[in-house]
């Protein structure tokens, strides 16, 4: 697969087990009998489901580069049960160090598998914060646990109050475009982007969903498609260049996509190709909306000139699922994620409601909702 990294380490393969709610897929799950970490394994879908069993830190970094597990928010529950796994009494593999620093180490290595995405420095700064307040090592993983258990069942909770505020806000919207994956698959709950289609499918409305392919790795296709259809939402296909035509031909009533950053002043970070279909959207007078949670949110950055990109191998463009489709030897360009700004999108909708036409006051008065008391 393109998807591999040379540090790569070897997973254990689970067959497909039952860990499906409500149709959507457990994108990652605590094995309490074994005290593994499983991963679903999203670079093998839509062909196969199968979970990636995790018993060292390394791995859950590597499934995180490689894209085994994607989406901001999922990275960063992956993240945090990865720390976990640190914590062990017997980690793999054996340490001389202690525990506290085994759970640190593990940490800031986790901080680097992907540059971009926001929640995942969420997740391990409050798990950083449980290791310091945790005085008893004996108790450290029983906490840590307790802390990414958490985490994981707020994001569900966000992605719920996502669906309602986004379903209210679409109106009457009929048939949507989105980009990339921001659906179960990226989320610890029901997604952001897709959210409030699986809100509007809920209450019996009458939803359709065009998909953009996603290049160079095909999140859409592989994945938004395949996770639309286990759960009978109607959904079609488009390659990224096809946008424009659908746009054009009045086919959608509205963009709706999710984010990995979202700066101060409502500039966002999404999956390449986000930023062009903003400017479509904005030239044929279609709605542009962005879903995230205020855990997506950095306010440290004023706007996006600030958040940092990150660029992925050559191979992905070049050599594709193993075919390859350039000359070997070519310059490639390949940013996993481009810029939008806040003038272009009509509104960012959070767990906290939705920020019409988003600038810093407007981002400000939202977010000041959650932030004094955020956990």
């Amino acid at each position: 697969m393109p998807h591999g990294h040379p540090s790569e380490t070897t997973h254990t393969l689970q067959p497909t087990i039952p860990l499906f709610e409500d149709g959507h897929p457990a994108v990652v799950h605590w094995d309490d009998a074994s005290g593994d970490l499983l991963i679903l394994d999203q670079t093998r879908l839509p062909v196969e489901v199968a979970y990636l069993s995790c018993n060292h830190v390394q791995q859950v970094w590597d499934a995180i580069v490689r894209l085994s597990v994607r989406g901001a928010p999922a990275i960063g529950i992956a993240a945090a049960y990865g720390v976990c796994l640190a914590a062990a009494p017997a980690a793999d593999p054996p340490s001389r160090d202690s525990v506290r620093q085994r759970v640190l180490a593990a940490i800031e290595h986790l901080a680097t598998s992907r540059p971009t995405a926001v929640n995942l420095f969420w997740a391990l700064d409050r798990m950083r914060s449980v290791t310091e307040q945790t005085t008893d090592d004996t108790r450290l993983q029983e906490a840590l646990l307790h802390e990414a258990r958490s985490i994981h069942q707020q994001d569900r909770e966000l992605c719920a109050a996502i669906g309602r505020y986004g379903a209210d806000r679409l109106g009457d919207a009929a048939a949507l475009l989105t980009h990339c994956n921001a659906g179960a698959l990226a989320t610890g709950g029901v997604g952001t982007a897709l959210a409030p289609i699986y809100e509007l499918h809920r209450r019996g409305r009458a939803v359709r969903v065009f998909a953009d392919e996603t290049r160079p790795l095909l999140q859409g296709a592989r994945l938004t498609a395949w996770e639309l259809q286990q759960v009978g939402v109607p959904v079609t296909v488009i390659t990224d260049s096809m946008a424009g035509s659908v746009l054009q031909a009045g086919k959608v009533q509205a963009v709706i996509v999710g984010a990995d950053r979202i700066t101060a002043n409502g500039d966002v970070a999404n999956k390449i190709g986000t930023y062009p279909l903003a400017i479509l959207a904005r030239y044929h007078h279609i709605p542009f909306f962005v879903a995230a949670p205020h855990s997506t949110f950095d306010l440290t950055l004023p706007d996006g000139r600030a958040i940092p990109i990150e660029h992925r191998g050559d191979q992905e463009v070049t050599c594709g699922f193993g075919l390859q489709t350039a000359p070997a030897d070519c310059d490639v360009f390949n940013p996993a994620f481009d810029v939008t700004p806040a003038e272009l999108i009509t509104a960012i909708i959070t767990d906290l409601g939705v920020i019409e036409s988003p600038n810093l006051r407007a981002v400000s008065e939202v977010l000041k909702l959650q932030r004094s008391g955020d956990p």
